[in-house]
This record gives structure tokens, sequence and C-alpha cells, in this order.
């Protein structure tokens, strides 16, 4: 039973529904995120690397004949994380054209040298693979001090095509007022955190779960606006080796 709530809880985390409106602070974020990379991830099919794959959470939404997760080289990630390889940071290693399509999601920020990694996921992918990225836009310093950027679409745009790749598809996910109730509870769990588990139920529960119904709602009534979002979502296809 215990283990079964402890699998309910983790799913909440990643694809929220309804219970994730009362249990997850980041609801809304989580819940874009989810929708975009199971509307784009299902075109990522062969041999197909995630990097920074974390607990891969997105692994059951792809097609891939081989789902290979990559991660940093650290103590925490061999014990915590699902990855197949570790390495540097900075050399991928596989050899060249390796994978027929790669994801990479929500790790961008954390990269110091966004065109040495970007020309190392061109390395590693066949010509015309696909690359789906996704990128924080609106959102606050996260797993500090390893949090170096923001990226407006604009600027991921032009960093994509600098490195070999060409836009295929680029979404704006939370571009509604639920953008403002993120910030909010993002804003109400970091101050109100503790170390007990049970306790940050309780209070996800009675302050921030009122917050994600209120967005919920006026998100549905209230325009859009494309210049402020939580995350870049990016299909892109390598064109050229770099």
């Amino acid at each position: 039973m215990i283990k079964k709530l402890k699998n309910l809880y983790l799913q909440e985390q990643f694809n929220p529904r309804f219970i994730g409106l009362f249990i997850n602070p980041f609801y809304f974020a989580r819940k874009g995120l989810y929708r975009g990379i199971s509307e784009l991830i299902v075109q990522l099919d062969g041999r197909v690397l995630d990097i920074g794959c974390g607990h891969k959470p997105y692994a059951h939404l792809s097609h891939a004949r081989e789902y290979i997760g990559l991660e940093l080289d650290t103590p925490t990630n061999r014990i915590h994380k699902k990855a197949d390889y570790f390495y540097d940071g900075a050399h991928m290693p596989f050899a060249n054209q390796n994978f027929d399509n790669l994801i990479s999601n929500q790790v961008f920020e954390h990269v110091f040298n966004p065109n040495d990694f970007l020309k190392e996921a061109n390395r590693v992918l066949k010509m015309d693979g696909k690359f789906l990225i996704t990128v924080p836009f609106v959102w606050d310093e996260h797993e500090q001090p390893y949090d170096y950027a923001r990226y407006s679409s604009f600027g991921l745009e032009y960093l994509l095509c600098e490195n070999g790749f060409e836009i295929m598809e680029h979404r704006k996910s939370n571009n509604g007022l639920e953008v403002i109730f993120q910030l909010i509870n993002a804003y109400l769990f970091k101050i109100t955190l503790t170390k007990k588990i049970y306790v940050n139920l309780g209070i996800t529960l009675i302050l921030m779960a009122p917050i994600n119904l209120l967005g919920l709602l006026l998100a549905k009534i209230l325009p859009r606006n494309d210049d402020l979002y939580l995350d870049n979502i990016v299909l892109a296809k390598k064109i050229k080796d770099v």
C-alpha cells in the first residue's frame, strides 16, 4: 500500500492530474511540460539519448527502440539517477552520429558553456535526427549554484541554429495567467520547505492547492500572452555537422 502511494506521488510530480492540483506545488509547470513533451516525443524513435535523464520520467512516452540515459558523473547521480552512462559534462562517451534522436529536459539552463553542449549534441546525433529540448524562460534560481541562464525563444533559436540545428516546432508552455500563480507557489514552496515530506504535503494542501485551483480557473477565462511564459519546448532537426 505504501509503495503504491509513493508511486502515485511520484507520478503526480511529473504528470499531475486531478490529484496533482492538491499535492503538487509545481502543478502548472509540470503539467505544461508533460503535455508538450508527450505530444512531440512520439516523433523520437530508433536509438534515443536522454541527456540529463534524471529518473527518465518521459521514457515511456517515446517510440524508441533503445532509450539511453546520460548523466553527469557525480556520487549523488550514481546513487539516485537512472542513467545508463555517466560523463564529465564536456565530452559525451559516444561515437559520432551514434543516435537517431535526442531529448534534454530542463537541463540547458544548468550548462555553463551552451555552445560546447550543443556541439556535442550535434556530434552524437545522426544527420536529420531530431532534438527535443525544454528550457525555462521564467523561473526562480534552482539547483544552486549550478543555475546559469534563462533563455528567450529568440536566444534559444539563435544558439540551436548556430550549432547545426533547424527549428521544427517551438511551443511556449504556460503562457496564460497560470504563470503568475505558479510563481506564487514556487515562492511559497521555497519559504515553507521542511525536511519532513508529510509536513510539506500538508503545507501544499493548505497553502498551494487553493492557488492551483484559482489559477486554473482564471487561466481558462483570461487571454494568453506569448511574451510571458514558463518554458520553451522545442523540437529541432540536425541539418549540418559543426
